[in-house]
């Protein structure tokens, strides 16, 4: 079955009218991530109703400006599978800079979180390639998944090495996408995961729409077809993968 490996349910207007969709559609699971302290009880909410949603707790580079202490409180909480989503976007800041330093101190304090709670690690890296590969190799052993990969193939390889998971999103149906696309065909297939990060980026035919999980069929079909396989055998591998990782 499909699985959507990184949502954000409780951003969208009918999050279960939503998730009716993409039962129907073939998506037998779905991972709402948390970013940040005001909206994590929402996002546990939903998993605690759905036996098919699981949540992961965390702070987005977005809101670094805030102490990630909370995240202790909440990773014991039931359908908690992960720790983030957590990492560095220096696309509209210098690494110099202090909101630059401040993602770096909360992802590696992400990154401890998972290490001493033996839970995987959802990371968002956006213009930050070599900084956070750097953060991730100062965690040895630590396990987790490369979200919504944008970068080009060097930060896939780095991250592969690692012992992360690689995960597509509805990019790779863009034009511009062609980076993505090489990822998506290179990645082993015991390391691919796929994704809508929904509510954002949804993928051809449905791009300019608000994203939901039931999309994650057309990325899945778009994954397939580049890796030469039948949409049937893309969704087991992505399944397990997604089992292995997140232990669900």
């Amino acid at each position: 079955m499909l699985i959507d490996s990184h949502c954000h349910l409780n951003y969208l207007d009918d999050p279960d009218a939503a998730l009716d969709r993409a039962r129907r559609a073939g998506v037998g699971g779905v991972l709402c991530i948390g970013v940040n302290q005001a909206n994590i009880t929402r996002v546990l909410d939903l998993a605690r109703r759905n036996a098919d949603v699981w949540a992961t707790v965390g702070q987005h580079p977005d809101a670094c400006d805030r102490d990630p202490a909370w995240v202790v409180d909440y990773l014991d909480a039931p359908s908690v599978v992960g720790v983030g989503e957590t990492g560095l976007d220096y696309y509209r800041t210098k690494p110099s800079s202090e909101d630059a330093r401040r993602q770096r101190e909360s992802f590696e304090f992400h990154l401890e979180c998972a290490r001493i709670r033996d839970l995987p690690v959802v990371i968002h890296s956006r213009s930050a390639s070599e900084d956070t590969i750097a953060a991730v190799r100062n965690f040895e052993g630590v396990r987790g998944v490369l979200h919504c990969f944008a970068e080009d193939w060097t930060l896939a390889e780095a991250a592969l090495d690692c012992g992360l998971y690689v995960s597509v999103a509805g990019i790779v149906t863009f034009k511009n996408g062609d980076n993505v696309r090489e990822a998506a065909r290179r990645v082993p297939e015991g390391r691919l995961l796929i994704e809508t990060d929904a509510p954002w980026l949804a993928p051809v035919p449905v791009r300019g729409r608000t994203n939901e999980p039931a999309y994650v069929a057309h990325t899945a079909a778009r994954v397939a077809t580049l890796r030469g396989i039948p949409i049937g055998d893309l969704s087991g591998l992505t399944e397990r993968n997604f089992a292995d990782l997140f232990g669900v």
